[in-house]
C-alpha cells in the first residue's frame, strides 16, 4: 500500500509538472512570433524595423495625451499595440486615422493594424479581421428638459419619426442605429473631437444620440442637464448595442492574426485592468 501511495504521489507531481511546463510553452509560444517566412506582413514588419498602427482618439481605449509629458497614447489599445511591436522587436508609428477613414485606410495597407479600437460589426467583419478584447453597451443620451427623450420608457420610444437621433458618420454604431430606429429621422455628423455628438443634443438639433456606456458617468459630471437612458445603475448596465471591440487586421493574413489573438489572450488581464483605470480617469 505504501509503495502505491508513493507511486501515485510521483505520478501527482509529475502530472503538475507537466501542466506547468505546458503552460511555459503556451506562454512562449504566444510571445514568439512566427518565423521568418510564416507571415509575409511580419517579414515586412521586421524588414521595415516599424509597426504601423491606426490611432484616433477613442477614449477609454486609446487616449490621445496632449500634455507633452510622457507618451502621446495610454489606454489597453497602446499597451496591446506596444506589445505587439516590443515582441516583434521593432518600434510602433502611429498612422493618424479618423473614425471615417479607420477602414478604408486599413484596407488601402496604409497601416499594419488598426488599434483604434473598431467595434466588430457585420459589415466590416466582410473586409477585416478583428483582434477583440473588449465589449460594451451604449448608453441613449438627451437633454433632460426633452420631453420627446425623458418620456420614453422603451427602446423603441426613440423609433418615431418626430425623434431626431445624431451619430458620428462611420462610426461602429452608424449600422447599429439605422438598424434600430429606420423610423426616427437620423442625422449623421462628422466627429469634433468628442467622444459623442454632444453639441447636436445640447444645441436642440438631435433629440438623441449614442454614447458608450462606460463615458456617461464622466460626461454626465462635465455636461449638465443631459440624461441617460436606461437610467438605473447610472447606465451601466445597458445592453443596448452590445458589441465586441477590439483592433482590426486586413483579410487573408491568417498567421499574422492568429498570432496578435494569442498575444492578445495572453495580455487580457492587463488589459482589463488598464481599461478600468482608464475609465476611472477620463477627465
Amino acid at each position: 500500500m505504501t509503495k502505491i501511495k508513493t507511486f501515485l504521489a510521483r505520478a501527482s507531481r509529475g502530472a503538475v509538472f507537466a501542466a506547468a511546463l505546458a503552460a511555459l510553452g503556451s506562454t512562449a509560444l504566444a510571445q514568439t512570433p512566427p518565423a521568418p517566412g510564416a507571415s509575409p506582413r511580419i517579414d515586412a514588419i521586421r524588414k521595415a524595423g516599424v509597426l504601423r498602427v491606426g490611432v484616433v482618439n477613442n477614449p477609454p481605449w486609446l487616449v490621445q495625451n496632449t500634455s507633452g509629458d510622457g507618451e502621446d497614447w495610454a489606454g489597453p489599445s497602446w499597451m496591446l499595440g506596444k506589445e505587439f511591436a516590443k515582441l516583434l522587436g521593432v518600434r510602433m508609428m502611429p498612422v493618424a486615422v479618423s473614425h471615417e477613414t479607420k477602414v478604408p485606410a486599413l484596407v488601402a495597407n496604409q497601416m499594419d493594424i488598426m488599434i483604434g479600437p473598431l467595434n466588430q460589426t457585420a459589415e466590416r467583419a466582410k473586409i477585416i479581421d478583428f483582434v477583440t478584447f473588449s465589449s460594451t453597451g451604449v448608453c441613449m443620451f438627451g437633454r433632460a428638459d426633452n420631453p420627446k427623450f425623458t418620456g420614453a420608457k422603451t427602446l423603441e420610444d426613440f423609433n418615431r419619426p418626430e425623434v431626431t437621433i445624431a451619430y458620428f458618420s462611420g462610426a461602429g454604431e452608424e449600422p447599429l442605429v439605422r438598424q434600430q430606429f429606420p423610423k426616427a429621422k437620423l442625422r449623421g455628423v462628422a466627429n469634433s473631437g468628442s467622444v459623442a455628438p454632444i453639441e447636436e443634443v445640447m444645441a436642440g438639433r438631435s433629440d438623441v444620440a449614442p454614447l458608450n456606456r462606460m463615458l456617461w458617468p464622466n460626461i454626465s459630471k462635465k455636461v449638465k442637464g443631459l440624461a441617460a437612458f436606461p437610467k438605473e445603475n447610472d447606465c451601466q448596465d445597458s445592453k443596448i448595442f452590445e458589441i465586441q471591440s477590439g483592433m482590426g487586421v486586413a483579410k487573408e493574413q491568417q498567421v499574422y492574426l492568429d498570432w496578435l489573438r494569442s498575444v492578445a489572450q495572453r495580455m487580457q488581464p492587463a488589459l482589463t485592468a488598464e481599461e478600468r483605470r482608464m475609465t476611472q480617469n477620463l477627465k
